[in-house]
């Protein structure tokens, strides 16, 4: 493909990708594919001879569209939004054009630099303290990760190195094996099955931290293993607080947690993976009230933010702490302004850095460049909007529920999500989903909340509206009747 054809084709793709955004609500939102559908349809090998491009995007249609679950629908509505915009894409076609691999501020400058202030705006926009920004003269700053996976396992892994540099410096006997054999994590009862993956990754002990009847960890429950923890000679240096859990968003007392960290001497990072970004909104801003404790911070821009994924937002108060715990420089890495970055961060006012230290891979793509796009093109008071009209959707749908007294609203509504259940046993709310997804007219997902199966409903789409909600509403009123005159049946 020469230039010529590739202005061309791009036209057409563009034309392709707005027509399927377009078009996505008269798609079914849940394929009816089974396991294994695409292999017959496609040959065992590559072609030897080239093919041409009108057979490819036929054959999108005709073999990957049928197995796509279109996360896009406004009858979406499992799990948690996955941020669309046509700004962000419009960047990740620029980013791809590019294609600069940004381990290091000489690997592409402008890639390094504009992602250091991009992560200051955001943080900016959430009103994060001062400390965790890297303008000027401060020590934190700001990584776009390519999930809240990765975040966690790298605070965990830059939290387990400073301890272990901490404890040996007072006592060089001990070994490192003999310190990790002791470490020990907390989190949450309620959060995110990444974390415990951290902890096996990490090699540390994790445990699971009781939740109140809000489903938050509180600081009684936290301190009571604590004591216990140290008597037992085990040595407490991570924990995970959760802002908006993925079961039921709810959010862990960071004012309560908070001090307890800061005075064991803990690491505490905080993990606000889909809530975080309505922290941009001044009357949301209060659910992070606390983060001043923590020493590290991240959110997923690529769930509710507009910027696709993958885009996840990480702040750290010390950035040392990361570079501590990663940091290695092969001489092919090497370039003649690292030494400098101190001197030019001082003068310039410009924060010079090499995010390879500060992350698992080495390569990064030039992400920031979706966060520019869609900033300026929708502006914090588009962005804003954009919150508040799924919060509203969230409490409409919610309001519905509870006017129908078969059904009851499991916990606090605050954000996008609502969590809800048929009144009765869980054998006829499993039913319920099964009935609901068979359909395949909109997606569900549950959870489980302490002994009941729940269904969730997450406003997700980008063009959701409350005619989809009403519609939903609808359709699952429907159904229930239907799994009701079954089970009486």
């Amino acid at each position: 493909m020469n230039t010529s054809e590739f202005r061309r084709r791009g036209k057409e793709m563009v034309d392709y990708v707005a027509n399927y955004m377009e078009g996505i609500e008269g798609r079914q939102v849940y394929p009816d594919v089974e396991p294994g559908y695409l292999r017959p349809l496609i040959p065992a090998a590559a072609p030897e001879e080239p093919d041409t491009f009108e057979d490819i995007i036929n054959d999108v249609e005709k073999i990957i569209m049928p197995g796509v679950t279109h996360w896009h629908s406004p009858y979406f509505f499992a799990y948690f939004p996955t941020a669309s915009s046509y700004p962000a894409m419009l960047a990740d076609m620029l980013c791809g054009a590019i294609g600069c691999i940004g381990f290091s501020w000489a690997a592409s400058p402008a890639c390094t630099e504009l992602e250091t202030v991009m992560m200051d705006w955001l943080g900016k926009m959430l009103e994060l303290p001062k400390s965790f920004l890297a303008e000027k003269a401060g020590e934190g700053g700001g990584v776009i990760q390519g999930s809240a996976s990765e975040a966690t396992l790298v605070a965990l892994l830059a939290a387990r190195t400073k301890v272990i540099h901490r404890l040996q410096a007072a006592s060089p006997e001990l070994t490192q094996a003999a310190i990790m054999e002791k470490l020990v994590a907390y989190s949450s009862d309620q959060a995110h099955s990444s974390v415990e993956r951290a902890g096996l990754i990490g090699g540390v002990k994790l445990k699971a931290i009781p939740s109140d009847g809000n489903f938050a960890m509180r600081a009684s429950a936290l301190q009571e293993a604590l004591e216990r923890d140290k008597a037992a000679g085990l040595i407490p240096f991570f924990v995970v607080a959760t802002l908006g859990t993925t079961t039921c968003c709810s959010f862990d007392n960071l004012l309560e947690v908070g001090p307890i960290c800061n005075k064991e001497d803990m690491w505490l990072h905080v993990d606000a993976a889909y809530a975080g970004s309505a922290f941009i909104c001044p009357e949301f801003r209060h659910l992070l009230n606390g983060v001043e404790f923590a020493d590290s911070f991240n959110f997923n821009p690529h769930k509710w933010l507009l910027v696709n994924f993958d885009c996840s937002a990480m702040w750290v108060k010390k950035r040392t702490d990361l570079t501590g715990a990663f940091r290695l420089d092969p001489t092919y890495l090497k370039h003649s302004h690292q030494d400098s970055a101190f001197n030019i961060f001082l003068t310039d006012g410009l924060f010079h850095v090499s995010f390879q230290h500060w992350q698992i891979p080495l390569g990064r793509r030039f992400r920031s460049l979706k966060m520019w796009f869609v900033f300026r093109m929708y502006g914090v008071k588009g962005l804003q909007a954009y919150i508040r009209k799924h919060v509203q959707l969230s409490h409409e749908f919610e309001s519905l529920v509870r006017q129908d007294p078969r059904f009851e609203i499991c916990v606090e509504v605050t954000l996008g999500l609502v969590c809800f259940r048929l009144k009765g046993s869980n054998k006829v709310n499993e039913a319920l989903l099964q009935r609901i997804n068979s359909a395949k007219k909109i997606h569900l997902v549950p959870c489980h909340l302490r002994d009941k199966f729940v269904l969730r409903f997450a406003i997700c789409s980008r063009t959701v509206e409350s005619a989809h909600v009403q519609r939903a509403w609808e359709h699952i009123k429907e159904l229930a009747a239907d799994v009701l005159r079954a089970e009486r049946e």
